[in-house]
């Protein structure tokens, strides 16, 4: 089923304005390049010297052409060995902003009544530090390895795994959707990248953020000009 322009940079696929946004009971957020405006492996890499290569993988992993997502960031990951622990501050003080519209979308679900979850192939660092300001009710995150202050080029082996990849954010959707007691039609999924379309095409209402192709091509809601507040426009 092809998109619907319902305004301009705005589009529809498989739905009829206006949706009740108080009908949902749960939204789930991806990171970086949604609910902020970087990719934050890319700049811990560009404050280091070490951004065109890192950068280069990302993007090939975002548009979908890396098939194994847990290889593509531990192969990014390990090129950060022995960058100082102080890089991720630096990244978070001078590089890291909410992207437009963030901060209104998300209060708007909460005062619905909404849960807030964030689930991102990005890393707890700043995760938590975006879930705490936002105030979120859960985030899931990929913590990485430190020695000495410095990066390992490793991931934190944690209870439910090392990674958070595509298939990992769709797990903690369901299963946080079964915690509450209800269905997955009651979840919107909010994401840019390949890695998001699997926990997107599980939820509800799918909006794609600023999307790579093969996510606008499935998404429910597709915003391609201005802030994330623009999915108010369909959500009431």
């Amino acid at each position: 089923m092809s998109a619907t322009e319902f305004a301009p940079g705005l589009f529809i696929r498989g739905i009829r304005p206006p949706l009740n946004l108080a009908d949902y009971k749960l939204v789930a957020f991806d990171m970086d390049s949604t609910l902020i405006n970087i990719e934050c492996i890319d700049e811990i890499a560009a404050v280091a010297g070490r951004g065109p290569d890192v950068a280069e993988i990302t993007e090939a992993a975002m548009r979908g052409e890396i098939a194994d997502y847990k290889d593509s960031l531990r192969r990014r990951v390990a090129m950060l060995a022995g960058v100082p622990e102080t890089a991720l501050q630096k990244v978070y003080d001078e590089r890291l902003q909410l992207n437009p519209g963030v901060k209104t979308f998300v209060e708007a679900c909460q005062a619905a009544g909404l849960k807030t979850l964030l689930i991102s192939g990005g890393f707890s660092f700043f995760s938590e530090r975006i879930r705490q300001h936002l105030k979120l009710d859960f985030a899931r995150a990929n913590t990485l390895g430190t020695h000495n202050g410095r990066l390992t080029g490793t991931l934190f082996d944690r209870p439910w795994g090392d990674i958070v990849d595509g298939a990992e954010k769709k797990r903690v959707l369901l299963e946080v959707c079964e915690l509450m007691g209800i269905g997955t039609e009651q979840a919107i999924a909010v994401g840019d990248g390949a890695n998001d379309l699997p926990m997107m095409m599980a939820a509800g209402l799918s909006i794609a953020y600023h999307p790579k192709p093969a996510v606008r091509e499935k998404a429910l809601v597709s915003i391609t000009q201005g802030g994330l507040d623009r999915a108010l426009e369909i959500l009431r």
